[in-house]
């Protein structure tokens, strides 16, 4: 399925693949469509991409030690100041989902068009853009992970476009399924277990090094909502990631967020280095009932019919936003909201005061938020019409 322009008729809707939070993923069948820079995909399982020569692996998390501990509150501790600077700069932000985090780009009806990247900064829009990469499954299945080539160009690509247009971006490790625990999806390959940390790590000292040399207006964020297996090892993966990009990028802002898919819940669990460069995000999706209603990975699906705001609703999402306001202000660090968003299959009105509640809300908690997501189920884009969904676009960037 695709959404390039040239189709006369609309493709058959496409699935968001957000992680069910308190549900599991539904073995959806997707027709894979081809993607960039020759890659090949097939339904199914996938095999890993061939890879330039790569070094010697790890020998094991040895390798890779994690930054000293350090006191995260009192003197010395929280932010620079150009930390908050840049990341309150964000604002309003987008996220260019259903791209580079499907398993292969155009999997999931959407690429990297020259049509998504020319609307940043246009009538309105943001300039600030997270951008979602499933990198796992553009690299070699051992230790070493080596990153396809013609992979990493295409993202770097992407990227450089943004930044040339004044875009700030925020690149992450997105959907690395095993690394979860989480069932495969199709088109992605499995690696042995005891390799499945290491090319977390080796794919980061990868992407730090190829980006090394690009403005601060560039941020990383190391991974996008670890759960299940890594509920455990998360503190201590982070920092020895942490420590990775910090060999090349010293001061570049690197936002980190908890477990439990980066809920506001689980705050409490979350430690971090003593680095005054790291930020804190989170992502918001409650009331969940409303939000995914209808949704084809949750199971089991949630009815049709939810509307939002209720005064019960309403303090649950602001219940959450507070524990995310409190946590950045005590460990004085700038708090973004990666992703919240409502799916396609809500109601319009409710879905825009969903969005007018939660941009009010968290623009009075100072915490600048990107939208999931810009041209698939939950976007404020229409990729058919070559237009923005008015009310949508109201509700988040109008005045």
């Amino acid at each position: 399925m695709k959404t390039e322009r040239h189709l006369a008729t609309p493709p058959a809707p496409t699935a968001d693949f957000k992680p069910a939070r308190r549900a599991c993923l539904a073995a959806l069948p997707l027709f894979l469509a081809g993607c960039a820079a020759g890659s090949d995909v097939s339904d199914g399982a996938a095999t890993a991409p061939a890879a330039a020569p790569a070094p010697a692996p790890a020998a094991g998390l040895s390798a890779y030690p994690p930054l000293p501990a350090g006191p995260e509150t009192g003197p010395g501790s929280g932010a620079a100041p150009a930390v908050f600077q840049q990341v309150l700069g964000l604002g309003r932000g987008i996220n260019f989902g259903n791209i580079f985090d499907a398993p292969r780009e155009g999997a999931w009806g959407l690429r990297a068009e020259d049509e998504f990247i020319n609307l940043v900064g246009e009538g309105g829009f943001t300039r600030s853009v997270r951008l979602p990469v499933r990198w796992s499954n553009h690299a070699s299945a051992d230790a070493a992970a080596r990153i396809d080539p013609a992979s990493m160009a295409r993202v770097e690509h992407t990227v450089d476009r943004l930044l040339a247009r004044g875009a700030s971006v925020l690149l992450n490790l997105h959907h690395y399924r095993q690394f979860d625990g989480d069932p495969l999806d199709p088109g992605e390959f499995a690696v042995d277990p005891a390799v499945v940390d290491l090319r977390f790590l080796a794919l980061w000292q990868q992407i730090a090094e190829r980006f090394a040399n690009r403005g601060p207006a560039l941020m990383f964020e190391i991974y996008n909502e670890p759960h299940g297996r890594l509920e455990p090892l998360w503190n201590d993966l982070l920092s020895r990631a942490l420590r990775v990009i910090r060999q090349r990028n010293p001061e570049r802002v690197v936002v980190v967020g908890p477990t439990e898919w980066n809920s506001a819940k689980a705050l409490p669990r979350l430690v971090l280095p003593p680095d005054r460069h790291v930020a804190l995000t989170v992502h918001h999706y409650e009331p969940f009932a409303f939000t995914h209603q209808g949704a084809e990975w949750v199971q089991p699906m949630k009815p049709l019919g939810a509307e939002c705001c209720s005064p019960a609703q309403q303090a649950e999402m602001l219940a959450l936003l507070d524990m995310a306001a409190a946590d950045a202000q005590r460990r004085q660090r700038p708090m973004l909201v990666g992703e919240f968003g409502a799916y396609s299959k809500a109601p319009l009105a409710s879905r825009v005061a969903y969005l007018r509640l939660m941009r009010s809300a968290m623009e009075a908690r100072q915490m600048p938020w990107m939208y999931w997501e810009l041209a698939s189920g939950f976007g404020v884009y229409d990729p058919m019409a070559r237009r923005m969904r008015p009310e949508l676009f109201e509700a988040l960037y109008g005045r």
